[in-house]
């Protein structure tokens, strides 16, 4: 059995889920504690940071985008590819998931939030802007750019969701509303047992 090492609340593993779901790819979660990670998925990939895809042929995957772009590869019944904004999903990746650090982390980066909470929002204008277009970033109906971006900023959003409601952003807000109320996020967001010290990975 292909086996993903996730964490449930980390935007990386999210989007990976849902790629592997819309995919229909036959695949079991193992849901790591990240202050104690199966040996399994270290020996897999000693980079020991998730998402972390291995396949019954023993083939590691261990990029979130590299899963995403494999299990739809393989079957894309939504043609989330014909999506694939490389440059605007590279910028989230870099520039926002930077900003967004040391926002929601800022004693732990020794950062102003403010300064990265108004760099993150700099950046969502681009979505907005996007979406004037489109209900999604490339066309009408979700895709993998959409998916791609989507959990850094619920990310944001769930910071301080009273400033964030505040924000003139009308069409981000939407979008984003509208992707976590969908069926495919609720089913990748499904709890699973937790991965414990002593359990055997699945597979």
């Amino acid at each position: 059995m292909t086996t993903l090492y996730s964490f449930r609340r980390c935007p990386y593993a999210m989007r990976a889920r849902m790629a592997l779901l819309v995919s229909a790819t036959a695949f079991e979660v193992c849901e790591v504690a990240l202050r104690d990670k199966p040996a399994d998925m270290i020996a897999a990939s000693p980079k020991a940071t998730v998402p972390v895809l291995v396949l019954s042929d023993g083939q590691v995957i261990d990029e979130s985008l590299d899963i995403m772009r494999w299990a739809l590869a393989r079957n894309d019944p939504e043609d989330w590819l014909a999506g694939d904004e490389d440059a605007l999903i590279d910028t989230f990746d870099t520039r926002f998931k930077h900003h967004l650090d040391r926002y929601k982390y800022a004693e732990r980066h020794d950062a102003d939030p403010a300064e990265h909470r108004a760099a993150c929002f700099a950046l969502l204008q681009l979505l907005e802007d996007r979406l004037t277009a489109a209900e999604n970033l490339s066309r009408a109906t979700r895709s993998l750019g959409d998916i791609a971006i989507m959990p850094f900023v619920r990310q944001f959003a769930a910071v301080d969701h009273t400033w964030f409601d505040g924000q003139p952003i009308p069409r981000t807000k939407c979008w984003l509303a509208r992707h976590i109320a969908s069926p495919l996020f609720e089913r990748a967001m499904a709890r699973v047992p937790r991965w414990v010290p002593g359990d055997a990975a699945p597979g």
